[in-house]
């Protein structure tokens, strides 16, 4: 008879916020999460990360290139979000715009996030998202110094020079793409998707930016997390299964505790 099947399962379902999940025990097997993390592929990643930096560099030559004239995109997106202008409005996008820039965007959010991971024991998620946030903060400055696209007239939040690509998208898609990676569970991406898109919506509310100054930044932003992870990716993986085994073992530990004992026959 041959031997079954090692392929190590999906070590995500051994964490559940509700309780304990029993996980099979190939879980626990060093040799079978090694094999595993030498088998991370980076190839998509790699040319996902370069490919929407590419699609953002020349999105930022063509705005350049017409410099004198506004898209019809972003002319006609602007009308419409100015005309949502109001209390209600301004909360949502004014607290957006503290959220994603200046001290508690630059600083407090990533070395929160930074911190939550290091208490967690994923030293290498947080070097990696640390690394991220800076190559895209990083990257975002070289082209707006490189493009030096003006910002709508209609601002009324006081921001820095160059419109495009917004720093706060960038910043958001970032995070986004990263925790992704680092929690790989469908209602993470979601929840990052929803706030990129919410930051972008904020910036043109803003008159901070322009629509294509936005999709340029999630561009970015996304691009630079991807490049980054495959520099990290077997040492993120790797980290990531034992830490999916250590779970899976308490969680184990923890339902054999609560199992009661069956009751002895009376004599």
């Amino acid at each position: 008879m041959s031997e079954p099947d090692r392929t190590a399962p999906d070590l995500d379902s051994t964490v559940d916020a509700r309780g304990p999940v029993s996980a099979p025990d190939v879980s626990l097997d060093p040799v079978t999460r090694e094999e595993r993390t030498e088998h991370v592929g980076r190839f998509v990643p790699f040319a996902a990360g370069i490919a929407s930096l590419v699609i953002a560099v020349v999105l930022g030559i063509v705005i350049l290139f017409r410099s004198e004239t506004v898209f019809e995109i972003d002319e006609e997106w602007a009308e419409d979000i100015f005309t949502l202008r109001g209390p209600i409005g301004d909360l949502f996008a004014f607290g957006m715009n503290a959220l994603g820039g200046g001290i508690i965007g630059v600083f407090v959010v990533p070395i929160t996030i930074a911190v939550i991971l290091l208490a967690v024991r994923r030293p290498w998620a947080a070097l990696y998202f640390i690394t991220a946030s800076a190559v895209s903060a990083l990257i975002v400055q070289l082209l707006k110094n490189l493009f030096g696209r003006a910002r709508p007239e209609d601002i009324i939040v006081l921001s820095d020079f160059g419109s495009f690509p917004s720093g706060h998208v960038a910043n958001a898609a970032t995070i986004a793409v990263t925790i992704g990676i680092i929690v790989p569970r469908a209602w993470v991406w979601v929840a990052g998707t929803v706030y990129t898109l919410l930051m972008a919506i904020s910036r043109t509310y803003l008159g901070a930016h322009w629509i294509t100054d936005t999709i340029g930044g999630a561009l970015v932003g996304a691009g630079a997390a991807l490049l980054v992870w495959t520099v990290f990716a077997q040492r993120i993986e790797r980290e990531r299964l034992a830490r999916a085994a250590v779970i899976a073992e308490r969680n184990r530990a923890f339902a054999q505790s609560h199992v009661t004992p069956p009751a002895r026959p009376r004599a």
